[in-house]
């Protein structure tokens, strides 16, 4: 099977020759047909020399840094194979991971992820990537062992039926796994070992922030309920027990509560209004894209 590696870099001169010699060399080794993609998001350090030193590789360059996420749809547009991989420019992620995850492309799956064992990254990140574990594994529904590795094998036409939907940012790593999961897409995880990263990380405190956001986002395009139906509940709570304490305590019912039930009520048909919209919003998208 044919495969793409993308690879979105910046900065990384210092490193993304060996790690492309040694991803070449492998591959070969291994006899697993593969194509190289480069992405060279903007660097200011010769980056994309160092990439071009190494033959078989294709190079592409935006004049200008937008995101993570930018670099991999660019690289996914280029490509010519039904299965891209993503790969990282900073030495985290090493060519003996790859068969796991080639082994697993079918026509059954849609997506592969490398779900990360031991070291994760830095220490100082990982309450945030607790949080918003916790988050998506509350608004998808589902256990999800690793939503935001980056060494993944997308199928390249589902990609991009729903890139539209995906940042420019590191972001891309998170939504397209709550994107592949709320559409019913086969998703599966494979064990992986990464390294620590070659050099500084470029990614953000704010990245996490928009992180959370972009979730949301992609919930209320995905399941709008599973915002708006715990809000329901609460507010219908909250307004049931004020009412039976007025009730009994004042033999009177106050504006306040009254408006607390119409805010229940509106909450759910809102919230039956926004799952229609979205649902429409999906159909007419795959309409138009066949």
């Amino acid at each position: 099977m044919q495969i793409s590696v993308v690879i979105p870099a910046y900065n990384e001169a210092a490193c993304i020759k060996d790690v492309l010699e040694k991803l070449t060399q492998f591959l070969q080794e291994k006899n697993i047909p593969a194509s190289i993609i480069v992405v060279d998001d903007g660097s200011e350090d010769g980056t994309a020399a160092e990439a071009k030193s190494v033959s078989g590789v294709k190079v592409i360059k935006h004049a200008e840094n937008r995101g993570y996420g930018a670099a991999l749809k660019t690289g996914i547009r280029a490509a010519e194979t039904e299965w891209v991989l993503s790969y990282d420019a900073d030495s985290q992620h090493t060519p003996d991971l790859l068969p796991a995850l080639v082994a697993q492309l079918s026509d059954e799956v849609d997506m592969v992820v490398g779900k990360r064992e031991g070291y994760k990254g830095p220490l100082l990140r990982q309450p945030g990537k607790l949080l918003l574990s916790w988050v998506v594994n509350f608004l998808t529904d589902t256990k999800v062992p690793d939503f935001n590795s980056g060494l993944r094998a997308f199928r390249r036409s589902v990609f991009l039926q729903y890139m539209h939907l995906f940042p420019n940012t590191f972001s891309l790593s998170t939504t397209s796994t709550v994107c592949f999961l709320k559409e019913g897409k086969n998703v599966r995880f494979v064990p992986i070992i990464i390294q620590p990263r070659n050099g500084k990380s470029t990614v953000r405190a704010r990245d996490a922030a928009r992180t959370f956001m972009l979730i949301l986002r992609l919930i209320m395009l995905f399941s709008p309920l599973r915002i708006f139906l715990p809000l329901c509940v609460l507010v219908g709570l909250t307004s049931l027990g004020l009412l039976g304490y007025e009730l009994v305590v004042h033999h009177n019912v106050s504006d306040g509560v009254v408006m607390l039930m119409s805010l229940t009520a509106t909450l759910f048909f809102f919230g039956l209004i926004s799952d229609q919209v979205a649902a429409v919003r999906r159909e007419l998208r795959v309409k138009s894209d066949n």
